[in-house]
Protein backbone atom coordinates (compact mmCIF):
# COMPACT_ATOMS: atom_id res chain seq x y z
CA UNK A 1 0.00 0.00 0.00
CA UNK A 2 1.34 3.45 -0.93
CA UNK A 3 0.19 7.05 -0.73
CA UNK A 4 0.05 9.26 -3.80
CA UNK A 5 3.83 9.56 -3.73
CA UNK A 6 4.18 5.86 -4.49
CA UNK A 7 5.67 5.08 -1.10
CA UNK A 8 4.78 5.03 2.60
CA UNK A 9 7.61 6.03 4.98
CA UNK A 10 8.20 3.44 7.70
CA UNK A 11 7.98 4.20 11.41
CA UNK A 12 6.89 7.81 10.69
CA UNK A 13 5.59 8.69 14.16
CA UNK A 14 8.53 7.11 15.94
CA UNK A 15 11.05 8.94 13.74
CA UNK A 16 9.36 12.29 14.36
CA UNK A 17 9.00 11.74 18.10
CA UNK A 18 12.59 10.65 18.62
CA UNK A 19 14.25 13.24 16.38
CA UNK A 20 11.79 15.90 17.58
CA UNK A 21 13.00 18.75 15.34
CA UNK A 22 12.53 22.31 16.58
CA UNK A 23 12.01 25.66 14.90
CA UNK A 24 15.10 26.78 13.01
CA UNK A 25 16.65 23.31 12.97
CA UNK A 26 18.64 21.92 10.07
CA UNK A 27 17.11 18.57 9.10
CA UNK A 28 19.25 16.28 6.94
CA UNK A 29 17.56 13.36 5.21
CA UNK A 30 20.39 11.23 3.86
CA UNK A 31 18.08 8.95 1.87
CA UNK A 32 15.32 11.27 0.72
CA UNK A 33 13.34 8.76 -1.31
CA UNK A 34 9.92 10.24 -2.06
CA UNK A 35 10.25 12.82 0.73
CA UNK A 36 7.78 11.31 3.21
CA UNK A 37 10.01 11.43 6.27
CA UNK A 38 11.43 14.84 5.34
CA UNK A 39 7.97 16.34 4.98
CA UNK A 40 6.84 15.02 8.35
CA UNK A 41 9.99 16.24 10.09
CA UNK A 42 9.74 19.66 8.48
CA UNK A 43 6.11 20.01 9.52
CA UNK A 44 7.04 19.02 13.07
CA UNK A 45 9.81 21.64 13.13
CA UNK A 46 7.52 24.39 11.92
CA UNK A 47 8.77 27.74 10.66
CA UNK A 48 12.35 28.50 9.64
CA UNK A 49 13.51 24.89 9.46
CA UNK A 50 15.88 23.96 6.65
CA UNK A 51 15.78 20.53 5.00
CA UNK A 52 18.80 19.13 3.18
CA UNK A 53 18.21 16.08 1.00
CA UNK A 54 20.61 13.47 -0.38
CA UNK A 55 19.68 10.63 -2.71
CA UNK A 56 21.27 8.61 -5.50
CA UNK A 57 17.98 8.25 -7.34
CA UNK A 58 17.58 11.44 -9.38
CA UNK A 59 13.87 10.92 -10.05
CA UNK A 60 13.03 10.36 -6.40
CA UNK A 61 15.17 13.29 -5.31
CA UNK A 62 13.38 15.62 -7.71
CA UNK A 63 10.01 14.37 -6.51
CA UNK A 64 10.96 14.84 -2.84
CA UNK A 65 12.33 18.32 -3.49
CA UNK A 66 9.17 19.44 -5.29
CA UNK A 67 7.04 17.93 -2.54
CA UNK A 68 8.74 20.09 0.09
CA UNK A 69 8.93 23.22 -2.04
CA UNK A 70 5.17 23.09 -2.59
CA UNK A 71 4.77 23.39 1.18
CA UNK A 72 7.00 26.45 1.29
CA UNK A 73 9.76 24.58 3.06
CA UNK A 74 13.36 25.71 2.61
CA UNK A 75 15.04 22.76 0.90
CA UNK A 76 18.47 22.03 -0.54
CA UNK A 77 19.06 18.90 -2.65
CA UNK A 78 22.13 16.87 -3.52
CA UNK A 79 22.09 14.08 -6.12
CA UNK A 80 24.85 12.25 -4.27
CA UNK A 81 25.47 9.37 -1.92
CA UNK A 82 25.11 10.17 1.75
CA UNK A 83 28.81 9.46 2.16
CA UNK A 84 29.34 13.01 0.88
CA UNK A 85 27.04 14.61 3.47
CA UNK A 86 29.68 15.33 6.12
CA UNK A 87 32.07 17.04 3.71
CA UNK A 88 29.25 18.89 1.94
CA UNK A 89 27.85 20.36 5.16
CA UNK A 90 31.28 21.11 6.56
CA UNK A 91 32.30 23.07 3.46
CA UNK A 92 29.07 25.05 3.69
CA UNK A 93 29.56 25.73 7.39
CA UNK A 94 26.28 24.01 8.25
CA UNK A 95 25.66 21.88 11.33
CA UNK A 96 22.79 19.40 11.32
CA UNK A 97 20.40 19.15 14.25
CA UNK A 98 18.51 16.08 12.99
CA UNK A 99 19.91 13.40 10.68
CA UNK A 100 17.96 10.48 9.24
CA UNK A 101 19.17 7.56 7.15
CA UNK A 102 16.42 5.18 6.01
CA UNK A 103 18.41 2.34 4.47
CA UNK A 104 15.43 0.77 2.76
CA UNK A 105 14.16 1.19 -0.78
CA UNK A 106 11.19 3.18 -1.98
CA UNK A 107 8.17 1.18 -3.05
CA UNK A 108 8.23 2.80 -6.47
CA UNK A 109 11.76 1.47 -6.95
CA UNK A 110 10.89 -2.05 -5.83
CA UNK A 111 7.69 -2.15 -7.90
CA UNK A 112 9.27 -0.96 -11.15
CA UNK A 113 10.44 -4.02 -13.16
CA UNK A 114 12.86 -1.84 -15.12
CA UNK A 115 14.91 -1.20 -11.98
CA UNK A 116 15.52 -4.91 -11.46
CA UNK A 117 15.31 -4.91 -7.66
CA UNK A 118 12.53 -7.47 -7.38
CA UNK A 119 11.96 -11.01 -8.61
CA UNK A 120 8.22 -10.42 -8.43
CA UNK A 121 8.10 -9.47 -12.10
CA UNK A 122 10.55 -9.81 -14.95
CA UNK A 123 12.90 -7.00 -15.87
CA UNK A 124 16.54 -6.15 -16.58
CA UNK A 125 18.95 -7.37 -13.91
CA UNK A 126 20.02 -3.85 -12.91
CA UNK A 127 19.61 -2.94 -9.19
CA UNK A 128 21.50 0.36 -9.34
CA UNK A 129 20.18 3.15 -7.15
CA UNK A 130 21.74 5.61 -9.55
CA UNK A 131 20.72 4.12 -12.87
CA UNK A 132 22.92 6.53 -14.82
CA UNK A 133 26.23 4.91 -13.94
CA UNK A 134 28.01 2.02 -12.31
CA UNK A 135 28.05 -1.75 -12.34
CA UNK A 136 24.75 -3.61 -12.69
CA UNK A 137 23.71 -6.87 -11.06
CA UNK A 138 23.94 -8.51 -14.49
CA UNK A 139 27.57 -7.39 -14.71
CA UNK A 140 28.34 -9.14 -11.43
CA UNK A 141 26.33 -12.28 -12.16
CA UNK A 142 28.07 -12.76 -15.50
CA UNK A 143 31.62 -11.74 -14.58
CA UNK A 144 32.41 -12.86 -11.04
CA UNK A 145 34.13 -16.20 -10.61
CA UNK A 146 32.14 -18.97 -9.02
CA UNK A 147 33.96 -18.45 -5.71
CA UNK A 148 33.51 -14.68 -5.81
CA UNK A 149 29.84 -15.10 -6.57
CA UNK A 150 29.37 -17.66 -3.80
CA UNK A 151 31.17 -15.43 -1.29
CA UNK A 152 29.08 -12.42 -2.28
CA UNK A 153 25.83 -14.32 -1.85
CA UNK A 154 26.96 -15.89 1.41
CA UNK A 155 28.46 -12.88 3.17
CA UNK A 156 26.07 -10.19 1.91
CA UNK A 157 22.92 -12.28 1.72
CA UNK A 158 23.64 -14.77 4.51
CA UNK A 159 22.43 -17.43 2.11
CA UNK A 160 23.21 -20.98 3.33
CA UNK A 161 23.01 -22.44 -0.18
CA UNK A 162 25.34 -19.85 -1.74
CA UNK A 163 27.80 -22.44 -3.15
CA UNK A 164 25.06 -24.42 -4.85
CA UNK A 165 23.51 -21.22 -6.26
CA UNK A 166 26.84 -19.91 -7.54
CA UNK A 167 27.60 -23.22 -9.21
CA UNK A 168 24.19 -23.22 -10.92
CA UNK A 169 24.66 -19.64 -12.15
CA UNK A 170 28.15 -20.19 -13.53
CA UNK A 171 27.05 -23.31 -15.40
CA UNK A 172 23.99 -21.63 -16.90
CA UNK A 173 25.76 -18.46 -17.98
CA UNK A 174 28.11 -20.52 -20.14
CA UNK A 175 25.14 -21.21 -22.38
CA UNK A 176 23.66 -17.72 -22.31
CA UNK A 177 24.28 -14.54 -20.25
CA UNK A 178 21.88 -14.04 -17.35
CA UNK A 179 20.33 -10.64 -17.98
CA UNK A 180 16.85 -10.72 -16.45
CA UNK A 181 15.41 -11.03 -12.95
CA UNK A 182 13.00 -13.86 -13.73
CA UNK A 183 15.74 -16.09 -15.09
CA UNK A 184 18.00 -15.49 -12.11
CA UNK A 185 15.15 -16.14 -9.69
CA UNK A 186 14.35 -19.42 -11.45
CA UNK A 187 18.00 -20.49 -11.36
CA UNK A 188 18.13 -19.88 -7.63
CA UNK A 189 14.91 -21.84 -7.15
CA UNK A 190 16.37 -24.68 -9.22
CA UNK A 191 19.52 -24.64 -7.07
CA UNK A 192 17.36 -24.98 -3.96
CA UNK A 193 15.69 -28.06 -5.39
CA UNK A 194 13.08 -29.64 -3.13
CA UNK A 195 14.04 -27.22 -0.35
CA UNK A 196 12.31 -24.43 -2.29
CA UNK A 197 8.92 -25.80 -1.27
CA UNK A 198 9.65 -25.58 2.45
CA UNK A 199 11.55 -22.29 2.44
CA UNK A 200 9.92 -19.56 4.55
CA UNK A 201 11.25 -16.90 2.16
CA UNK A 202 11.24 -17.02 -1.61
CA UNK A 203 14.48 -18.85 -2.46
CA UNK A 204 15.79 -15.85 -4.42
CA UNK A 205 15.33 -13.33 -1.58
CA UNK A 206 18.81 -13.51 -0.10
CA UNK A 207 20.58 -13.74 -3.45
CA UNK A 208 18.83 -10.62 -4.74
CA UNK A 209 19.60 -8.79 -1.51
CA UNK A 210 23.28 -9.72 -1.73
CA UNK A 211 23.58 -8.52 -5.31
CA UNK A 212 21.78 -5.26 -4.52
CA UNK A 213 24.11 -4.59 -1.60
CA UNK A 214 27.14 -5.34 -3.77
CA UNK A 215 25.97 -3.23 -6.71
CA UNK A 216 25.39 -0.18 -4.54
CA UNK A 217 28.26 -0.77 -2.07
CA UNK A 218 25.67 -0.31 0.67
CA UNK A 219 27.67 -1.60 3.61
CA UNK A 220 30.73 0.44 2.66
CA UNK A 221 28.52 3.53 2.52
CA UNK A 222 26.99 2.75 5.92
CA UNK A 223 30.42 2.21 7.48
CA UNK A 224 31.56 5.57 6.07
CA UNK A 225 28.47 7.30 7.47
CA UNK A 226 28.93 5.81 10.94
CA UNK A 227 32.56 6.91 10.92
CA UNK A 228 31.47 10.42 9.89
CA UNK A 229 29.01 10.47 12.81
CA UNK A 230 31.79 9.52 15.21
CA UNK A 231 34.17 12.07 13.70
CA UNK A 232 31.45 14.71 13.72
CA UNK A 233 30.76 13.94 17.37
CA UNK A 234 34.38 14.69 18.18
CA UNK A 235 34.39 17.97 16.22
CA UNK A 236 31.16 19.59 17.36
CA UNK A 237 33.07 22.48 18.93
CA UNK A 238 35.32 23.06 15.92
CA UNK A 239 32.93 23.45 13.02
CA UNK A 240 32.01 19.82 12.36
CA UNK A 241 28.94 18.85 10.36
CA UNK A 242 26.90 17.91 13.42
CA UNK A 243 25.42 20.25 16.00
CA UNK A 244 26.69 19.55 19.57
CA UNK A 245 23.31 18.03 20.49
CA UNK A 246 22.47 16.51 17.09
CA UNK A 247 20.22 13.47 16.92
CA UNK A 248 21.04 10.76 14.38
CA UNK A 249 18.50 8.11 13.40
CA UNK A 250 19.12 5.05 11.24
CA UNK A 251 16.46 2.67 9.96
CA UNK A 252 17.91 -0.67 8.91
CA UNK A 253 16.24 -3.63 7.23
CA UNK A 254 18.55 -6.59 7.75
CA UNK A 255 21.01 -7.86 10.33
CA UNK A 256 24.18 -6.79 8.50
CA UNK A 257 23.06 -3.16 8.70
CA UNK A 258 21.54 -3.25 12.17
CA UNK A 259 24.59 -4.93 13.68
CA UNK A 260 26.84 -2.15 12.41
CA UNK A 261 24.53 0.60 13.65
CA UNK A 262 24.15 -0.98 17.09
CA UNK A 263 27.89 -1.47 17.54
CA UNK A 264 28.64 2.08 16.42
CA UNK A 265 26.04 3.67 18.69
CA UNK A 266 27.15 1.59 21.69
CA UNK A 267 30.75 2.67 21.06
CA UNK A 268 29.70 6.32 20.88
CA UNK A 269 27.98 6.00 24.24
CA UNK A 270 30.93 4.23 25.86
CA UNK A 271 33.20 7.00 24.60
CA UNK A 272 30.82 9.52 26.20
CA UNK A 273 30.31 11.20 22.85
CA UNK A 274 26.61 10.42 22.70
CA UNK A 275 23.63 8.91 24.45
CA UNK A 276 21.48 6.19 22.94
CA UNK A 277 17.83 7.22 22.84
CA UNK A 278 16.83 3.67 21.91
CA UNK A 279 18.29 0.89 24.04
CA UNK A 280 16.62 -1.63 21.76
CA UNK A 281 15.58 -1.08 18.15
CA UNK A 282 12.13 0.38 17.60
CA UNK A 283 9.92 -1.86 15.45
CA UNK A 284 6.72 -1.26 13.55
CA UNK A 285 3.47 -1.82 15.38
CA UNK A 286 1.07 -4.53 14.30
CA UNK A 287 -1.18 -1.79 12.94
CA UNK A 288 1.56 -0.35 10.74
CA UNK A 289 2.57 -3.79 9.51
CA UNK A 290 -1.04 -4.45 8.47
CA UNK A 291 -1.23 -1.45 6.11
CA UNK A 292 2.47 -1.24 5.23
CA UNK A 293 3.92 -4.77 5.08
CA UNK A 294 7.32 -3.45 4.02
CA UNK A 295 7.73 -2.01 7.52
CA UNK A 296 7.99 -5.49 9.06
CA UNK A 297 11.79 -5.86 9.05
CA UNK A 298 12.51 -2.19 9.85
CA UNK A 299 14.59 -1.38 12.94
CA UNK A 300 15.08 2.18 14.15
CA UNK A 301 18.00 3.23 16.35
CA UNK A 302 18.62 6.80 17.49
CA UNK A 303 21.54 8.44 19.24
CA UNK A 304 22.05 12.01 20.50
CA UNK A 305 25.43 13.67 20.70
CA UNK A 306 26.63 14.93 24.03
CA UNK A 307 26.97 12.79 27.12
Amino acid sequence: MCDNSGHLPVLPNQVCDLLDPQQGDVIVDLTAGRGGHAELLAKRAGENATVILFDLDAENLQFATSRLEKLGISVESHHESFVTAASTLTRAGIQAHCVLADLGFSSNQMDDPIRGFSFGSDGPLDMRLDSSKGTTAADLVNSLSEKELADTIYFLGEEPYSRRIAQKITLERQEKPILHTARLAQLVRDAYGARAHSSRLHPATRTFMALRIAVNAELDALDALLLDVETGGRKVDSGGWLHPTAKIAVISFHSLEDRRVKQSFVALEKSELAKRLTRKPIRATDEEKSFNPRSRPAKLRVVQLGS
